[in-house]
This record gives C-alpha cells, structure tokens and sequence, in this order.
C-alpha cells in the first residue's frame, strides 16, 4: 500500500509538472474553445432560423464578422490612429500639469525635464536593439492567436464529435454526467460571452456619446479603452477611466468633476444594472472570486492569462457547482 501510495504520489507531480510544461498549450487550448462557444452561439441560431447544415452557417457567421470588422475598421481605426497621435503628444503638457497639481512629486518633475531636454531619448536610443526582441515576441503571439482561431474554427465546424473524445476518457458510469456538465459549461460560457459582449458594446457607445456631449477630446479613443476593458470586471473600468479623466485634466478642474460623474454613472448602471440583467441565466460571479483570479493569473500568465481568468472562472464555477458540491459535498454522509 506504501508503494502504490508513493508511486501515486510521484505520478501526481509528473503530472502537475507536465501541465505547467504545458501551460501555453493549455492556454492556446482553452482560448480556442472560448472562441469556439462564441462562434457556436451564432452559428446554432442561425441554425434554428434557417435551414442551413453547419458547415454553411459558420461560414456565413465567420463572413459576418469578416465584413463587419472590415467596416468598423475603415470607419473607426482612422480616427482612433489619429487620436492615440493626439494623445502622445499630450503627454508632456499632462505631465507638466499633474506636476502643478502636486509639486512635491519628484519622479514627475524629472520626467518632464527629461522629456523637455531629451535627455529620456538619448537614454532610450540604445534600446533600439531589443526592438527586434520585441518584434518576435509579436510575431509569436500573432502565430499563436492563428493557431488559437485555427482551431476554434475546426471545434466549432464538429462540436459534437470534439464533445464525444472528452465524453469517451470519462468512466462509463460518470459519461451521462460528463454530458449534461459539459452542456452546462457550453450555456453558461456562451451566456456569459454574449451578455460582456452586449455589455461592452453599450459602454463603449455611450461613453463615446457622453464625451463627446461634454466636448471631451479623444472622445473615440477613450470610450473604445472603456469598452475593452469591460471585459475585464473590477480592475478594467476603473482602469479606462484614468484616460478621459486625464484628457479632461488639460481643459479644465471642472471638466475632471463632469467626466468623473459620466463615468461612475456608466460604470455603476453597466456593473448593477445592465450586466446582472443580461447574465441573469448564467452563472453570477463573486467580484472577490474574478479579482483574485484575474490576480492570479495575470500574475502567472501575464495578458493572456488576465484575458482569459474570467472565462476560466465561469467553467470552473460551473464544475464546482455540478461535481464538487452536487456530486461530492451533498452526497457526503458519514453515517
């Protein structure tokens, strides 16, 4: 029994080791299923709406999004381009402002002698050579946000023979189980990616509108960050604030106050309003719950890994709830 326990134990590490070995496969993996369920939940209704096979309907939703990018793009990353310009160039007159705002503050102070003397160029000249570093790690990203769409394409072209291989290395008599639970995960993630997606857009739109409204500058650049970073809950829009309200600083103390009201009123009617009435058929994620996972693995994973924490959590969560405290918990009885 000694033996078999060590031997478990051994076969346990190996394990966790070849994960973590892994990890960027895994993560790979995972996002091209999150990609898949948002492919699927499209694609099965049209399905619904209209005769079409499978195969069809995707091409017709990945035609969609196709055209649809291209549109948004030759409509708005013009002017988003020509905004973040803008916005680089104001950073020195920001500076110098937040340095009048607290005088005391050193490290702003240098920053901005720095860049009114370039002597910060002349510093930063001789990086140049890790612009190729740099390059390939985009190159390597771009090839790996291929391989991630390549096969969210191929799981959603074929879920149900994807969903029988993980079904079939489930023992025979948990197989049943393992069905319905990966039924549950495939709704709640799809709930979930449709609602933030609704969600994003709306924040995205009306911050655009209330900015301009307020005669903000950068109004575009600044309610596309705040609509981005929807995506991320508790950390992102408070995140996306500090660009409009910084913006706002180089008009006026008055204009600070109006962006920061804008602002809370969106971010709180988005965050207790809007997304609790589109998530309120999926699972309700504790704000404690996706802070520490965005924490966590933002830490181990870097962006990727803060991008992907909260579609992990909603899985996970679900898994617990069917398995852990259904399955284990509840059936635990010491009598």
């Amino acid at each position: 029994m000694k033996a078999r326990t060590l031997f478990g134990a051994l076969a346990l590490v190996a394990l966790v080791l070849l994960l973590w070995e892994l990890r960027w496969v895994l993560l790979i993996l995972f996002g091209a299923v999150v990609l898949a369920v948002a492919l699927d939940v499209p694609t099965s209704l049209l399905r619904r709406l209209t005769p079409l096979n499978r195969g069809a309907a995707l091409s017709l939703v990945l035609l969609a999004v196709l055209v649809i990018g291209w549109f948004l793009g030759n409509l708005l990353l013009p002017e988003v381009m020509v905004q973040i310009s803008q916005f680089s160039q104001l950073i020195p007159e920001l500076l110098q402002r937040l340095g009048g705002l607290v005088p005391k503050a050193p490290l702003l102070r240098d920053l901005e002698r720095q860049l009114a003397e370039g002597s910060l160029w002349e510093r930063l000249q001789p990086l140049g050579s890790q612009l190729l570093g740099v390059a390939g790690g985009a190159a390597n990203s771009t090839v790996q946000l291929l391989l991630m769409l390549l096969l969210a394409i191929l799981m959603a072209l074929d879920p149900v023979s994807h969903q029988r291989l993980v079904i079939a290395a489930t023992p025979r008599f948990y197989r049943r189980r393992m069905e319905l639970l990966l039924g549950e995960c495939r709704s709640a993630l799809g709930g979930w990616l449709a609602g933030m997606t609704i969600s994003a857009t709306v924040v995205f739109l009306t911050t655009w509108a209330g900015l301009a409204l307020l005669k903000v500058p950068l109004a575009l650049l600044s309610g596309l960050v705040c609509g981005l970073l929807t995506f991320v809950p508790t950390i992102g829009p408070t995140a996306a604030t500090l660009l409009p309200l910084a913006v706002a600083l180089l008009i006026s103390p008055a204009k600070v106050v109006q962006v920061l009201v804008l602002r809370l009123l969106l971010q709180n009617g988005e965050a207790f309003l809007l997304t609790p009435l589109l998530l309120r058929r999926t699972v309700n994620l504790l704000p404690t719950v996706a802070l520490m996972a965005q924490l966590s693995l933002g830490a181990l994973l870097g962006l990727p890994g803060l991008l992907l924490a909260l579609p992990l959590v909603v899985v996970l969560q679900v898994a617990c709830e069917e398995v852990l405290v259904r399955d284990v918990m509840d059936r635990w009885d010491l009598t």
